[in-house]
């Protein structure tokens, strides 16, 4: 049996496993994150596997489909987004019309949450999708496709019989996280890492998770409400720092990873261990890491010496009222005393901040620019209000009429960033991403910023690289 795994073509450089997929502005570019989980799990079944990431590796759709037919698999599983839709089951319809006899799946977010939008009405190019969590229902379908399991005995899957949608019940996430191949063995094996590039991680890098499924009740939040669900499940301290240990002897040009939890720190006990177990074993590692305003500074101080370069954050807003009302479930107090605690352990800053949710005015959104400029950060992204279906934010803006695309194509602009879908009556969308232009401005044109950051890559090569590098692509969006 030969399995394809595959990021379609479409846009160069489009990171499709990114939380709001799209082309960035800063040049990041994400791993296939979940196709490559799920790849660990066939190979290590021993199946012959190939992974295809068209946009990391700048590949037309001839080319692919030229690597396809070279390849010529039994079975196909193609990763979907809500901005790529439409090209990815164009796509699919391509393969099954150049390899008749294939088996074709789709995984990921979209037709995880719209499945009833992409069957029956695309059943003679689509056979499955696989729901949700699905590295332990591709080698199921396999074995339907082998002739070895009833279809209606593999959970979380949908297809059609005879014309008609069948769904089996939803799989169990699963809760034993080690289970799981290391991803950078995958990566070691079928993908080159230098395709891809994080602009707040030094390159080159890899991309792992140390849990999956996260408590918080952000209802923008797609990873949580559609792929891997509300109920925290970690990895041990042990199995995270193994693979910290075989990524150190594997890519020994890696000096720095992207652990790119939800929130790495929900469980600070298992995070100490994992740090003590780094330290006292010296292992020259540097990590970046997302958190919420909780993490506390004794853990903060133990993540530092451990190798913990950067905290990615989400305070998202500088108005109370906003943050209560995206359920986000912190105060404005937590998240300076937050910024407070990492100035002290001399930690770095990512933040995060959005505009266009419930309660937003133009009043708000000054609020929030100013208490991102009264913060220490490194640096800072603003964005609106991103919505996908199967989020309580794609409801909301949908029951409230305030998604004005047509179509999902119309949830990037042509150069393949973001274009924002929402309108409310207080804020329009042309406003609130006029306001993400200004507020980027004036946050990264301040003489004391500039300075900081000037001081920074003076006294630190990655640091100058990495800007330069991000910088290239971020600039005409900073000045325009």
């Amino acid at each position: 049996m030969k399995i394809l795994l595959l990021n379609p073509p479409f846009l160069d450089k489009y990171s499709k496993s990114s939380r709001s997929p799209a082309v960035t502005k800063s040049a990041t570019i994400y791993f296939p994150l979940w196709l490559s989980y799920a790849a660990g799990v066939l190979d290590k079944e021993g199946y012959e596997l190939k992974i295809v990431d068209a946009p990391a590796k700048c590949i037309s759709k001839e080319e692919t489909l030229k690597l396809i037919r070279s390849f010529n698999p039994d079975f196909v599983v193609i990763d979907t987004s809500t901005a790529s839709i439409n090209n990815d089951l164009n796509y699919t319809k391509t393969i099954k019309e150049a390899l008749p006899k294939v088996k074709t799946c789709l995984v990921g977010t979209h037709v995880s949450a719209c499945v009833s939008e992409t069957l029956p009405r695309c059943s003679e190019y689509v056979d499955f999708i696989a729901r949700h969590e699905y590295d332990y229902t591709l080698p199921e379908i396999v074995k339907v496709i082998e002739g070895k399991k009833a279809l209606a005995d593999v959970r979380g899957i949908s297809y059609c019989e005879n014309g008609v949608l069948k769904e089996t019940p939803d799989r169990e996430y699963i809760q034993d996280l080690d289970e799981l191949p290391f991803v950078s063995e995958v990566y070691k094996k079928y993908l080159d890492i230098k395709d891809y590039f994080y602009a707040h991680v030094s390159y080159p890098t890899v991309s792992i998770f140390s849990s999956r499924g996260c408590p918080s009740k952000c209802f923008y939040c797609m990873y949580s409400q559609v792929m891997f669900g509300k109920k925290y499940r970690k990895r041990s301290a042990k199995s995270l720092y193994d693979e910290c240990i075989y990524i150190t002897k594997e890519f020994p040009e890696v000096k720095e990873i992207l652990i790119d939890d939800d929130n790495f720190a929900v469980n600070q006990k298992n995070v100490r261990e994992f740090c003590q177990m780094m330290i006292n074993n010296q292992v020259k590692l540097k990590w970046v890491v997302q958190c919420r305003v909780n993490l506390s500074y004794d853990t903060m101080v133990l993540m530092k010496k451990a190798g913990c370069r950067l905290v990615v954050v989400g305070y998202e807003s500088g108005s109370q009222k906003v943050l209560d009302g995206m359920q986000k479930g912190i105060t404005l107090k937590q998240s300076k005393n937050f910024n407070d605690a990492a100035k002290k352990a001399h930690m770095r800053v990512h933040g995060c901040f959005m505009v266009g949710n419930p309660g937003e005015t133009k009043e708000t959104m000054m609020q929030t620019l100013n208490f991102a400029k009264s913060l220490r950060m490194d640096t800072v992204q603003f964005f609106p209000l991103m919505l996908y279906p199967g989020t309580e934010a794609y409801k909301w803006a949908k029951d409230n009429n305030s998604i004005i695309a047509e179509s999902y194509d119309e949830w990037l602009i042509p150069d393949g960033t973001h274009n924002c879908v929402l309108s409310t009556p207080e804020v329009s969308s042309k406003e609130l991403v006029e306001f993400c232009d200004y507020a980027r401005r004036e946050f990264y044109l301040r003489p004391r910023y500039l300075l900081m950051k000037a001081g920074e890559c003076l006294t630190n090569w990655d640091d100058l690289r990495r800007t330069l590098k991000a910088f290239g692509t971020f600039r005409k969006y900073l000045f325009k």
